[in-house]
């Protein structure tokens, strides 16, 4: 849900923010709480339902589904259910998907992950819960090897142009971006589709050495079954995405409720409403049909690694 919507969903009951203050002590709102509660929000008002008709509904008051809908309290399987029926959803693969994802974000509120006691994560650190439990990632990368394929020595020489500069600082972040990368090797692997600008194999991070042992990396990593590393090449000229780069969190199959996420300079931003989404996966697939074949890809990046 977008801020002008999120106004508007709180114009209907009077309560403008007051629902966000009054929950910040105990209550967070994540972003699965608001993908799910964009998505209810969306189903509500394309059915002509007002906040007060959905609390009648679920025996509640019209502040708590302003909450709901803006993701700052946990949803009941059975509310949801009486919710897509009271809106006309029929469709059992859309009540399924909603109710997933209702699920994952109750767990997502209990879980005590390791990320918690890092210090420094930052805002990193809810994008590495939703690492946690995604199913699949699609990154698009212009300049830099994404993290979780980078090797240590890769990590530190970006840390040191960091403000993470005091060398245990340093060992902090490495410790944890290796953390992160078991997800790609445990007991339910994360499925990981990279395209990478071929900017990003030629820009030395580090020492020649470095970038040699971290594109010989990358050509180990593109053999694990469940990592697929495309590259798109400079001959492929402009592109649908060279305004910056993405990852797109799935929690199903792609394009189930996806959530897009874009690191900045001074802030992240999370892509919570299904029209952005749907802008960010038709980025990636552009630039992945633009790109080489995942074979063609690694041994690009292999004479790349020869000639370093």
């Amino acid at each position: 849900m977008t801020v002008s919507t999120f106004a508007a969903a709180c114009r209907e009951t009077g309560a403008v923010n007051r629902g966000m203050r009054e929950d910040r002590g105990n209550r967070v709102s994540t972003v699965l709480g608001r993908r799910l509660g964009g998505e209810l929000y969306k189903l509500r008002t394309a059915a002509g339902r007002t906040q007060q008709q959905a609390a009648l509904e679920i025996t509640a008051t019209p502040t708590k589904v302003v909450k709901m809908e803006s993701g700052w309290v946990p949803m009941r399987d059975p509310d949801l259910r009486v919710l897509c029926e009271f809106y006309g959803v029929t469709d059992p693969q859309v009540v399924s998907g909603l109710l997933s994802l209702a699920r994952l974000d109750r767990e997502r509120r209990k879980a005590k992950g390791w990320w918690q006691q890092v210090p420094r994560v930052g805002s990193l650190g809810e994008y590495i819960a939703m690492e946690e439990i995604a199913t699949h990632i699609r990154t698009w990368q212009l300049a830099l090897v994404p993290g979780l394929l980078q090797t240590a020595d890769y990590v530190r020489a970006l840390g040191v142009t960091s403000d993470w500069t005091h060398p245990d600082e340093i060992e902090v972040l490495v410790e944890t971006r290796l953390k992160r990368q078991s997800r790609l090797w445990d007991d339910s692997p994360l499925e990981f589709h990279v395209v990478l600008w071929e900017a990003a194999l030629r820009q030395q991070i580090g020492s020649p050495e470095v970038m040699r042992s971290q594109l010989n990396h990358l050509v180990e990593m593109a053999r694990l079954p469940n990592v697929h590393v495309q590259v798109l090449p400079f001959r492929a000229g402009a592109n649908h995405g060279a305004g910056g780069a993405f990852n797109i969190v799935s929690f199903a199959e792609p394009g189930a409720l996806d959530v897009g996420y874009a690191e900045g300079i001074v802030a992240t931003v999370w892509a919570e409403g299904a029209e952005t989404n749907e802008a960010y996966s038709q980025s990636f697939n552009r630039v992945s049909r633009l790109s080489l074949a995942p074979h063609d890809s690694v041994n690009l990046i292999d004479a790349i690694s020869k000639g370093m």
